[in-house]
Order: structure tokens, then C-alpha cells, then sequence
């Protein structure tokens, strides 16, 4: 137990506005160290965004328990779900979401929880994340979960302060995040810790140190170096500024330049046409004049983080959220609906998740019904998924994910849709797209539903990317900046000479016995590159038909699909 709560008296019942201040402090927490979350991916690509996704999903959890005035624990805690659900982002914000979900069941209908209560909730918690998954795997957040409700549980049993329960959780927690690299090799292998376990084991310390009374703003210890330095705190915390940015040919690279130099925790990536912003500054006037001279703003949300901490400090629980609607300067939102092909001949509606422009119109090109932004570092969260289902008129709806991490995502719009929604569990771009070329319009949609399933086991997908660390992974040593393969989502090779490595892989993979190659370019690879790598590819594999598309993605200047 924490030597900052021997002299105090016991803390025995929690209602809503502690709750939410309970939570609200892991959430803070989280925030301050979500860049060393981030940097524990066990592979070095450069979409690890397990702390973003866990910082997102609980922020948007806090906005919908911010705007809820009640004391009542449980009505607190089902907006906490509620709110998680919805902007639960990547797997590990989904069972983040599936977390709080469990705790609201656990604490329904009660205006107050003690300490036996909060231990049950967090038991309700793991079993609810545990269901949640189609197969569990240890080593992972599940077993944190699990771990840090077993110390609850029996801390609860000896003590009626909740602080002392929570002081056990969290060392629990913190034990069991150790103990990751030896259930599951491939950590070991990496060097890491499991990412969405480090993440929940840092929230609930969050939670703990509010109730010791601790500072939340004092500079995050974990990962040292690997955390942005903090702006002056002299200023305040600053604002929490997000929004994207639509145009034509934007320079991703030059965005990020000059918007990352304004403040701090950039989070910057997109593509051509589309690139999302999220950075803390002390100013928010400058980065949104900039921004709005590039293109045109939409989804703009701007928090003040210094009203924020004074009102989590002093009980308050207003929303400080400055939306679109009070900056009359910014243009209006802009929604845009694919012509719906399948959805007007079938009554069947088609939705795709894809990471670039040139990806995008493919898809739109074959009769999707409607498509959302996202892939690597821009997962959408339940909300976006669920806001395509609702745009599209028909109430059968197919859902293609196109990554591994939005398929948890996918499940739960699925879930919180009053639509029939169906979701193929395509896991890259490719197989979404055989899986889309499959659709028959003269069939149902089980008929359907069977078949581009079936599509997604005659595509292979080769990614190719550069290393973002330093790492080994599947015995293969990799350092920062190398360019590395991809197959099937598993780490299989590295090399000097991007060009080289994709002939080498295409080998590895059995091009010459499929009788489609089809390549991918992305936003950093020019045309005539792109041309000389088809070239290469059809010198090398001169029985197979070689296909050459800008897919525009960002991050994986090529990705490549065998069929």
C-alpha cells in the first residue's frame, strides 16, 4: 500500500461523481504514457497504436460520463460503457470497451459500490472481455484483467477500503504484466511486455494515484526518453486539438513538419486526401489557421485540457469540448455516400474499410455501398463503423473490415446496430477486395456471405513497410529504418534494397504459382517507380499477369496480392 494513504481514513463507498473521477484519472494517466504504450508493438511496423486506441476509446467513454450530471454509480457506470462501446478503436480498445462493459453489468442500479463490490465488478469485467473474444489467449490484457480482479477479490475479502483493494489490483496487474513475456514467446522474443496489458495496468495505477491524493501532471515514468518532453506548465495543460483535413495532393510529410513543431503528443498521419490531426498546443488559432489553409477542416474537436484538470481536480463535470458548430470560420462537415451499387440491386448494402484514395475508388469501382477511412494508425472506432451502417439504406448490411485490427471493432457496430450486419472477417485490403468481387447479385445473402468468405482463403498479402525499431521477431533481426516484408500479417523478412526485398518475398510466397499478381502503390511512391517495380516483377514472373493500381495508402509503400 502506498505510504501516501497509512494516515488517512478508509475510503469505503464510491458514487458516481467519485467513479468518474476514478476513471477520469486513469484516463489521464493513460494519456501521459501512451507513447510508451504505443512503442511496445512486438513488431517494428509502424502502425502500433495499442496506447492510442486505449486513450481513445476511454476518452470518448469520459465525454459521455462528463456529460451525465447523476451521482448514481451505476448510471455513471453504464454511460462509461456506453461511451466505450462507441469509441472503442483496435482490439485492444475493444476489450478495453468489453472491460467497462462488464463493470457497468456489475454495478447496475446501485447508487453507491464498496469495496466487495468493486472486486465482483472487476471479476464481471474479465469474464466480460474474456466472452468477448472468439479465442482468448494468455499473456494478452485478458489475463491482466483477470489477474488484477483475483488480487481485488481477495484484498475486498480482508479490507472494506477501497484503496487498499485498488492499491492490490494494480500490483496484481502490474505482476501480471511481467509475467506476459512468459505466456506468450513472441513477446519474449520482441523483448516486450504485452501492449494492451502495460496500458490497463497504467490506467488503473492512474485511478489509484487520484485516490492517494498523487499529481497527475508530473512527467510519466514510464519509458523515459521515449515520451515527449511537456510544454511549459506554466501556460496550463494547453488545448486537445483534433480534426482532419479533405483536399487534393495534401503533403502528409510537410503537415506533420510544421503541426508537430506548434505543440505536443502529435498524432499526424493520412494520405492525399485526407489527413487526420490530433496535437496538444497551448494555442489552438495558429494550427487550425494552417490546417484550414491546406484544405478543408471537418470532424474539428477542441478540448481545454487546463478547464479539464481544474474541473476533475474540483468535482465539475462540464464538457469543454469547443465543437465545429462555435468556430464560424471552419467549413462545415462533409459526409460523402458511394453510389450503391450492390445495396440498389440486391437490397443487400456493402461497407469497406481502406487506408488510401486509390484504394478507396476500387472499392467503388466494384459497387461498395459505402466506405470508411482508416487501416494502420487511423483504426475508425465502433461510432465510425456504426455511422456508415446507418448512412446506407438497406437493412442488410456486409461489413468489411480489411484489417486485423478493426475486425473486434466491426463485431461491435455489428452489435450496436438494430440492422442485420454481417461482418467477413477479411483481415487485408486484398481479400476485401476478392471478397467484393465475389458478391453475386443474384444470390441471398447467406448465399453471399458464404462465398466471399470463401474468396478470402484464395488471397495471399504481402505488405511491405520500413522498421520503426530495432527488434527481433520469428528469429529474424531487424533494425530501425530496414526495409521489411509482410506475409499474411506475420514478419518474415528484412533487407537493404526495398525493390530487391519485394522480388525475394514474391518467392517466398509462391508467386509462380498463382496466376495473379497485383501490386499496390502507396502515397510515397511516385508513378514511375511504381512502373520500373511492375517491370521487375513481370522480368522475374514472366508466366503470371502482373497488376499495377495506386492504392494511395499510407505508411506500406507497397502491398501486393497473390490470387
Amino acid at each position: 500500500m502506498n505510504d501516501l494513504a497509512t494516515n488517512r481514513p478508509p475510503l469505503t463507498h464510491l458514487d458516481g461523481n467519485q467513479i468518474k473521477k476514478l476513471f477520469g484519472a486513469g484516463t489521464v494517466w493513460l494519456e501521459r504514457n501512451a507513447h510508451f504504450v504505443n512503442s511496445l508493438n512486438v513488431f517494428p511496423v509502424p502502425d502500433g497504436d495499442t496506447g492510442t486506441n486505449m486513450l481513445l476509446t476511454m476518452q470518448s467513454a469520459m465525454r459521455e460520463a462528463n456529460g451525465n450530471s447523476s451521482s448514481n454509480a451505476g448510471e455513471i457506470c453504464a454511460a462509461i460503457s456506453h461511451g466505450a462501446l462507441l469509441g472503442a478503436r483496435g482490439n485492444s480498445g475493444v476489450i478495453l470497451s468489453q472491460i467497462m462493459r462488464g463493470f457497468a453489468r456489475a454495478v447496475d442500479k446501485r447508487e453507491q459500490i464498496n469495496a466487495t463490490l468493486f472486486a465482483d465488478a472487476l471479476v464481471e469485467a474479465s469474464r466480460t472481455a474474456y466472452k468477448g473474444v472468439v479465442k482468448p489467449v494468455e499473456g494478452t490484457i485478458l489475463t491482466v484483467i483477470r489477474e488484477a480482479a483475483d488480487g481485488a477479490v481477495l484484498r475486498a475479502a480482508q479490507t472494506d477500503d477501497i484503496v487498499d483493494v485498488l492499491a492490490r489490483t494494480v500490483t496484481a496487474a502490474q505482476n501480471a504484466v511481467a509475467r506476459t513475456p512468459q505466456l506468450l514467446p513472441v513477446l519474449k522474443e520482441a523483448g516486450v511486455v504485452d501492449a494492451g496489458g502495460d496500458g490497463l495496468a497504467i490506467f488503473l495505477e492512474g485511478a489509484l494515484k487520484y485516490l492517494n491524493g498523487e499529481e497527475l501532471e508530473r512527467e510519466a515514468i514510464y519509458g523515459g526518453a521515449q515520451h515527449l518532453e511537456k510544454l511549459a506548465r506554466a501556460e496550463g495543460w494547453g488545448y486537445d486539438i483534433q480534426f482532419h483535413i479533405r483536399g487534393k495532393n495534401l503533403d502528409v510529410d510537410a503537415i506533420r513538419e510544421t503541426i508537430s513543431a506548434m505543440g505536443e503528443s502529435a498524432l499526424i498521419v493520412g494520405d492525399e486526401q485526407l489527413v487526420k490531426v490530433h496535437i496538444h498546443a497551448p494555442n489552438p488559432g495558429d494550427i487550425i489557421k494552417y490546417g484550414a489553409e491546406q484544405g478543408a477542416l471537418v470532424n474539428i474537436l477542441i478540448e481545454n485540457m487546463q478547464e479539464q484538470y481544474v474541473d476533475f481536480v474540483a468535482g465539475n463535470t462540464a464538457d469543454q469540448r469547443i465543437g465545429a458548430e462555435n468556430l464560424g470560420a471552419i467549413l462545415p462537415h462533409e459526409k460523402t455516400h458511394v453510389p450503391a451499387a450492390t445495396e440498389e440491386h440486391t437490397g443487400i448494402a456493402t461497407i469497406a474499410v481502406a487506408p488510401g484514395p486509390g484504394l478507396r475508388r476500387i472499392f467503388e469501382s466494384i459497387g461498395v455501398s459505402a466506405m470508411v477511412n482508416g487501416g494502420p494508425t487511423m483504426n475508425p472506432s465502433a461510432q465510425d463503423l456504426l455511422d456508415a451502417i446507418n448512412q446506407v439504406n438497406a437493412e442488410q448490411v456486409i461489413l468489411l473490415p480489411n484489417d486485423k485490427n478493426i475486425i473486434l471493432a466491426a463485431q461491435q457496430a455489428k452489435e450496436l446496430s438494430p440492422k442485420l450486419v454481417h461482418v467477413i472477417p477479411s483481415r487485408t485490403v486484398p481479400q476485401g477486395l476478392a471478397a467484393l468481387l465475389a458478391f453475386n447479385y443474384q444470390a441471398d445473402v447467406e448465399t453471399n456471405l458464404q462465398i466471399m468468405t470463401s474468396a478470402l482463403a484464395r488471397i495471399r498479402t504481402i505488405e511491405l513497410t520500413h522498421a520503426v525499431r530495432a527488434a527481433q521477431v520469428n528469429g529474424l533481426r531487424v533494425e530501425a529504418g530496414q526495409p521489411i516484408a509482410l506475409l499474411d500479417g506475420e514478419l518474415i523478412a528484412a533487407g537493404e534494397d526495398l525493390n530487391a526485398l519485394l522480388l525475394r518475398v514474391l518467392h517466398d510466397a509462391g508467386a509462380e504459382n498463382n496466376e495473379i499478381v497485383t501490386l499496390y502503390y502507396g502515397s510515397d511512391v511516385n508513378t514511375a517507380a511504381a512502373e520500373q517495380v511492375r517491370s521487375l516483377v513481370q522480368h522475374e514472373f514472366p508466366e503470371q499477369e502482373i497488376e499495377l493500381h495506386s492504392g494511395g495508402q499510407p505508411l506500406y509503400p507497397y502491398i501486393i496480392s497473390l490470387e
